[in-house]
This record gives structure tokens, C-alpha cells and sequence, in this order.
């Protein structure tokens, strides 16, 4: 639509408007009196209406459609009130549209139409003039209506110059509003509305409102503007500033730091040959990177994170060492003995060596301290050819240790899985989590929850990390634990690993570990060699035996650099000459024995029996003493017994009580004598079901007057009706059995099976009784009854009891 022009010609007084006139339908606009403005007019019904009007006075009728979209206007489609306009010019276009220039003269209403086709004639009804006259509110709102209009201008509205003379100059409150709306832009249906209202004042009121709600929308438009235009400012004045700071750097022929790091980093991602999801996550952060400030806090945020996911080995491996003679040879190197894990490592390699896709197993190494479970996981990395990454879940509590932080955290990082594998820089290492029964849970998570996921070769190909934010293929990984116990490890994380138990070392064992691997690294650990110092196998079954009591060989390694450190300082202060470690200047070296052999007892007693234990640091024989006094059936114990052991005490004596008539004891003698079971060490803590057969042959020695043989030590588990349970820790029982000097063990039958677990060595020159119930332990185990005299003359025999 062209600028709309205004002259001030008054149509009703120079022209008489007829009652009856063609009538215009025009779309989008509303035409007000005094409104000089072109139209463009191309339907058929509208064309013919013109040309009648031209013919004549030259006079239409405009009105505005209430729908612009509608293309032939049914009388309902048309506000009955416009403007009677007249014709001034016509120009027929090329295209068949004519276009004419109209003035606005009066406002004028339909009464109803006389005419529809060919075009629409109206019978209309002028308004009337109003002689208004001008009060001090009408002057007050005409001067508004003024103002007004210059702050349109000045937001930027625009109005041509002359009808802002024209404005000044007019003092007709009806004309003042004619003009003022003309010149607005309002919408179809606020335009209509004000030229519907015939009061001038009124009209006038109408106006001032809707040009303070134009000048507030305009005055929020200008401050919108004003901000993004000072952003756009500021931006373009950093681009500016930025650039010429490159062309600087590029005269003093430097280069562009941040560009540089751009490529880089852009660099490091297409190397890390990402799977699909991961790369499109890093390259949307490096977008967002490019846009942020360096200064900003998120900038290095973001860094981080990309350099992350640049830096993991998403798709970068070793190969694997598939020539199992060689794997083997290594660890034999590695390690003495173990023989159940060097085939389980073997066996792995075998089926890797046929198919080359495998899931990584999940092996979780039990056994005391010391028995090289770390030192193992070393050895199958090397045999393997893989890197080898350790972590230690030793009192982590903190879930995020395992799964990491969520990088809406200052200072986030990724859980310890994924920076070991960082670390690594290949995605299939050895991974150890050592000590995973040590593993805790508070408020911050329970970290053993954690590892479910990890843990599992069915879930672990897609592990999400909370930092990464990204799953992360652990399937290729091979996943080695440690646990001194599986007693504290979840079941649910339990029944995902492949257990193998390690036990402690015989006598012989140690030897080996020694002459094999501790004597020479404590040799180079202490600068000397093998012309300084010479330790033979028997000094060092002394310090086996005498110095060290533990299942595996740390305290062994610690008393052997002991020696080394005696023989260095010598030779630090002048010595020359080989130094000789014999059983007779072992002493000299090392101190006072620190464990004596138990001494075997002389002779066969009653009430004491030979039992064995289980313990942390191995195997040890127990003494349990019986004796019986006058009372009225109470049992006493002591010895720090835990609540276990405790029940297995009342269990033996109702074992004993329900067999008093076969076993030769008098029914009422339990009634009239308190029983008294002590087991020595009595500051050592003790606890387990496995004394329960010492006890009950105890029991049954101290009532029956029969000696227990000194020659023979058991361990079993007693029911009420005298069955004999299974145990654990065999192989260290028989090994303390067997330092112990004695060569007879009474075992429950159901262990039997557990006997290969034993190495043959040990097996040699030793004899085992299964028994099943405990009338067989009795039977083997009790002497001859004593005379009562001589029963009461028995030798307290040395006794010593761990745990």
C-alpha cells in the first residue's frame, strides 16, 4: 500500500453526498475521512462499481471486509460503517486491474443494499455534524493527542511533514482524530472500532488510549533494540579487537594460539577414531567451544572434557601374545607353584588363540596376605602382552570413585575405571582391583553397587560413566580381584567373578619363593651380590620356621633384607669377604627367634586334645583342655571364644550326655559335676564350628578316664546326634599339623574330595582318618580307660592356641 496523503477539503460542504452509491469492498485497510490514498482493484463486481461512480458524481462507498481472505464479500462479510470516498484519478494497468486515487470525505452507514449484481449498491445514511464545543478537557486532550503524535515521531514513526503542519493547526476535535488514526497503522479491527464511534469526543478519548499503548509498545521496541545493538557492539568490537590482534601476531610471526589449539584438538579427535555417538557428542563441544570466550569458566570445562574423550582408547588395543608356550614360560618365571591359575591363564589364551571375539573373564583371586595375588596380576599381563593397570578399592566409599562425577561439578573428573584405561591407552588391559572385600558404603553410594555393572561381561560392553556421559565398551578388558575373604564381598558382585583360591605355602614352598626370587631381589635391592653374602637352605628354614608365621612371604622378604642390611652396613664400613648365614649366627643377625615349635607333649593325657585352626596367616595346631570338678552341671569357657565356638562347646557336651551309656559313663554323673573347657592363648580371639569334634572327644576323655592320643590332631564340625561336618582351610591344617610333628589327622569323610587340593609332599608320610560320626573320632583318638589314681596324676601338657 502506497504512504497514505491528507488534504484538508471538506467533502459535505462542497459536494452534496447522494443516498444511494455504488459500494467498494476493500480488503486490509480503513479508509478515514480526510485520507487521500491509492487502490489497487481487480475483481469484476468492484471494477463495474467504479466505472458507475465515474460516470456519475464520481462518489463510492468504502467499506472494509471483516475477512480478508474471502474473494467475493457477501453483504454479512462487510462492516456496516465506512467512508464515502471520491474518485480522483484512474489508471488502467497492463494486467487488467485498474488502480485509482481516493479521498475520504464523510462517514456515512449502511442501511441496507439495493443492489447485488452486477455490483453492490447501498442506500446510506451520513453522520450528521457535530457542533462540538471546545471545554478546557477537550483542549487538554487534543494537546495529548499532540504530544503524542510528535513522540511517534520521535521513536521513529513515520508521518510526513505536511500532515504534521496540518496536525498542529487543526482545532476540530473530530478532524484532529480523523488524522491521528489515519496516521497510526492500527489493525482492521481497532481502526473500525474508532471510526464506528460518532462523538468527536469520545473518538478523540478512544485515540489518546490506543496512542499511549502505541507509544509504550514503540518505547519497548527502542530498548530491545538498544540491547541487541549493544550486544551486537560488544561482539563486533571483541571480533574487531580479535582480529586485529591476529594481524598483529601474524606481522610479528607468531601464531594464533587458540586456532592452533582448535586444530589440535580437532586433530586429536578424528585420530581417536571414536565409535559414531562419542564423535558426534565431541564435535558439538567443540563447536560450543569455538563460540565461548577462552576467560570463561565453561571454556575450560569443556576443554577438559573433549581432551578426555580425545585421550581414551575407543578403538586402540594390543595384541595379544597367542603362543602359550611362551605365556607359560613366563609364569613359571613369575611365580612358584600356582598351578591352578597359570592353567585357568593358559586356557583363556587357548580359547582367545580360536576365537578371536571373547568376552574377558572376571577372575577374582582369594587367599591370604602375601601369597602374590597382586604380583599374579602382573605376571598374566606380561604373559598376555598387555598393559597392566591396578587400582585399589581398600576403604573407597564414594560411588563417584567408580562411576565418576557428573561434569555439572567443580572440578568433576571420570570414575577410577575409565582413568585407568586412560592410563593404560588401550582398551583391553589387565585391570586388578585389589582388595575388593575391603570395599565400604556410606552416604555418598555404596561403590560395590557400582561395580555390578563393571563387573558383568554382559553389561560392561556399554559402561556409562557419569562424566563421559557416553557408553564405553569394557568387554575386552580383563578384569582380575582380590580378597583376602569372600565372606564380605556382595553376593550379587560374588556370583559375577570366577573364584580362585589361593592358600598359603608349605615349609618348602617358602624355600623355593626364596632362593628363587626373594633372595636375589633383596640382593640388588641392597647393592650387594652373591660373593658378599651366602644364606644355604637350612638358615633359611630357620627363618621360615622361627621368624616368620604367615601364609605367604612378606614378613620372610622383610627378615631376608634384614640380613641383607647387616651384611651391606659391614661392607659399607669396610668388611671384605663372604659372609655366611649359618643356623649357629642367624641370631647374630636377626635377633631372638620370635616363634618356638609348640613342644610335643611327653605322654598321652586326659581332657587335652590336639586340635586345628584356620587363620589368616595360615594354620596352627590348638590345644583344648577338660577338666571336670564337683557341681551341679555347669559349663564353663574360656579362652576369648566367639558365640559359634561357644555353641559348638554346649553341642559337644549334649553329644557326650546322649552317649553317656555306651561310652561307659555313669547317667548321674552330669548332674553333680561342672565341666570346664579352655582353650590357651586366652587374649587371642577365637570363633568357628571346626573345634567341634576336639571338644566333644575332650568331654568324652575327662568323663570316661581315657588319655587322648598325643599323636593324632582333628578338626571337624559335631552335630547334636554325633555327625561329623566338612571344614575349610585343609591344606593349611595339614601344614600345621605337619610342622607340628604330627603325622595323623582325623578329618571329616565329606573333605575327602579335598585332598588333592594338598600338594604331594605334604601328602607323604601322612595319614588321614575320615570319620563320619563322632563314635569313629572316639574310637580313634581315645586310649585304654586309667585307673582313677593315675588319671588324676596327669602332666599338664605346653599348650598354645591362635586363631
Amino acid at each position: 500500500m502506497a504512504k497514505t496523503e491528507t488534504k484538508n477539503i471538506d467533502l459535505q460542504q462542497s459536494i452534496e453526498i447522494p443516498k444511494k452509491i455504488p459500494l467498494l469492498p476493500i480488503r486490509d485497510i480503513v479508509v478515514f475521512p480526510y485520507m487521500v490514498l491509492p487502490l489497487f482493484v481487480g475483481r469484476e463486481t468492484s471494477i463495474k462499481a467504479i466505472e458507475v461512480a465515474l460516470e456519475g458524481n464520481r462518489m463510492i462507498f468504502l467499506t472494509s471486509q471483516k475477512d480478508i481472505n474471502v474473494e467475493n464479500p457477501s453483504p454479512s462479510d462487510l462492516y456496516t460503517v465506512g467512508t464515502v470516498g471520491v474518485i480522483m484519478r484512474m489508471l488502467k494497468l497492463p494486467d487488467g486491474r485498474i488502480k485509482i486515487l481516493v479521498q475520504g470525505g464523510a462517514g456515512a452507514k449502511t442501511v441496507k443494499f439495493l443492489q447485488k449484481e452486477p455490483f453492490y449498491q447501498v442506500e446510506i445514511k451520513t453522520y450528521p455534524d457535530a457542533a462540538t464545543a471546545i471545554n478546557l478537557e477537550t483542549e487538554a486532550l487534543m494537546r495529548n493527542v499532540k504530544e503524542q503524535i510528535e513522540k511517534l515521531v520521535s521513536f521513529g514513526k513515520v508521518i510526513l511533514p505536511d500532515i504534521m503542519v496540518v496536525i498542529e493547526n487543526v482545532d476540530d476535535p473530530g478532524k484532529l482524530a480523523d488524522l491521528a488514526v489515519a496516521n497510526m497503522g492500527l489493525k482492521v479491527e481497532q481502526a473500525q472500532e474508532i471510526l464506528e464511534i460518532a462523538d468527536p469526543v469520545a473518538r478523540i478519548k478512544r485515540i489518546n488510549e490506543a496512542l499511549g499503548k502505541e507509544i509504550e509498545l514503540l518505547s519497548m521496541q527502542q530498548k530491545i533494540q538498544a540491547d541487541v545493538r549493544g550486544e551486537i557492539d560488544k561482539t563486533q568490537r571483541e571480533y574487531f579487537l580479535r582480529e586485529q590482534l591476529k594481524a598483529i601476531q601474524r606481522e610479528l610471526g607468531e601464531t594464533d594460539d587458540r586456532s592452533e589449539d582448535m586444530r589440535e584438538l580437532r586433530d586429536k579427535i578424528k585420530e581417536a577414531k571414536m565409535p559414531e555417538k562419542a564423535a558426534k557428542e565431541a564435535e558439538k563441544q567443540l563447536r560450543r567451544l569455538e563460540r565461548m570466550h577462552p576467560d570463561a569458566a565453561e571454556a575450560s570445562m569443556t576443554r577438559t572434557y573433549i581432551e578426555w574423550l580425545a585421550e581414551l582408547p575407543w578403538s586402540k588395543a594390543t595384541k595379544d601374545n597367542l603362543d602359550l608356550k611362551a605365556a607359560h614360560k613366563i609364569l613359571e618365571e613369575d611365580h612358584y607353584d600356582l598351578e591352578k591359575v597359570k592353567e585357568r591363564i593358559l586356557e583363556y589364551l587357548a580359547v582367545r588363540k580360536l576365537k578371536e571375539k571373547m568376552k574377558g573373564p572376571i577372575l577374582c583371586f582369594v587367599g591370604p596376605p602375601g601369597v602374590g595375588k597382586t604380583s599374579l596380576g602382573k605376571s598374566i599381563a606380561r604373559s598376555l602382552g598387555r598393559e597392566f593397570v591396578r587400582i585399589s578399592l581398600g576403604g573407597v566409599r564414594d560411588e563417584a570413585e567408580i562411576r565418576g562425577h557428573r561434569r555439572t561439578y567443580v572440578g568433576a573428573l571420570p570414575g577410577r575405571i575409565i582413568q585407568g584405561i586412560k592410563t593404560a591407552g588401550y582398551n583391553n588391559p589387565v585391570f586388578m582391583l585389589d582388595e575388593i572385600d575391603k570395599i565400604g558404603a556410606d552416604f555418598r553410594g555404596d561403590p560395590s553397587a557400582a561395580l555390578l555393572e563393571v563387573l558383568d561381561p554382559e553389561q560392561n560392553n556399554s559402561f556409562s560413566d557419569h562424566y563421559i556421559g557416553l557408553p564405553f565398551d569394557l568387554s575386552r578388558v580383563m578384569f582380575i580381584t582380590t580378597a583376602n575373604m569372600t565372606d564380605p564381598i556382595p553376593g550379587p558382585l560374588k556370583d559375577r567373578m570366577e573364584i580362585i583360591r589361593l592358600s598359603g605355602y608349605t615349609e618348602q614352598e617358602k624355600l623355593g619363593i626364596a632362593k628363587s626370587y626373594l633372595v636375589p631381589r633383596q640382593l640388588t635391592e641392597h647393592g650387594i651380590t652373591e660373593k658378599n653374602i651366602s644364606i644355604p637352605d637350612k638358615p633359611l628354614l630357620q627363618v621360615i620356621a622361627q621368624y616368620t608365621r604367615e601364609a605367604g612371604v612378606r614378613n620372610l622378604e622383610r627378615e631376608i633384607a634384614h640380613l641383607c642390611r647387616k651384611v651391606a652396613r659391614k661392607i659399607a664400613e669396610g668388611a671384605t669377604g663372604m659372609f655366611t648365614i649359618t643356623s649357629a649366627n642367624l641370631h647374630t643377625y636377626l635377633g631372638v627367634p620370635k616363634f618356638m615349635p609348640e613342644v610335643e607333649r611327653e605322654q598321652d593325657e586326659i581332657g587335652v586334645v590336639t586340635g586345628l585352626a584356620w587363620t589368616e596367616t595360615g594354620g596352627d595346631i590348638l590345644y583344648i583342655e577338660a577338666t571336670t570338678m564337683r557341681g551341679k552341671g555347669a559349663l564353663t569357657l574360656t579362652g576369648h571364644l566367639g558365640d559359634v565356638m561357644k555353641e559348638s562347646a554346649h553341642a559337644a557336651l549334649t553329644y557326650v550326655r546322649s552317649r553317656a551309656e555306651k561310652l561307659g559313663i555313669p547317667p548321674d554323673v552330669f548332674g553333680k559335676t561342672d565341666v570346664h573347657i579352655h582353650v590357651p592363648a586366652g587374649a587371642i580371639p577365637k570363633d568357628g564350628p571346626s573345634a567341634g569334634v576336639t571338644m566333644a572327644t575332650a568331654l568324652a576323655s575327662v568323663f570316661t578316664n581315657a588319655p587322648v592320643r598325643r599323636d593324632i590332631a582333628m578338626t571337624g564340625e559335631v552335630t547334636l546326634r554325633g555327625r561329623v561336618m566338612p571344614i575349610g582351610g585343609l591344606k593349611e591344617k595339614t601344614l600345621a599339623a605337619r610342622r607340628a610333628g604330627i603325622n595323623t589327622i582325623i578329618l571329616p569323610k565329606e573333605n575327602e574330595k579335598d585332598l588333592d587340593d594338598i600338594p604331594k609332599n605334604v601328602r607323604q608320610n601322612m595319614k588321614f582318618i575320615f570319620a563320619e560320626t563322632m563314635d569313629e573320632v572316639i574310637a580313634n583318638a581315645l586310649r585304654k580307660k586309667l585307673p582313677r589314681r593315675i588319671a588324676h596324676k596327669r602332666l599338664p601338657g605346653r599348650s598354645r592356641a591362635t586363631h
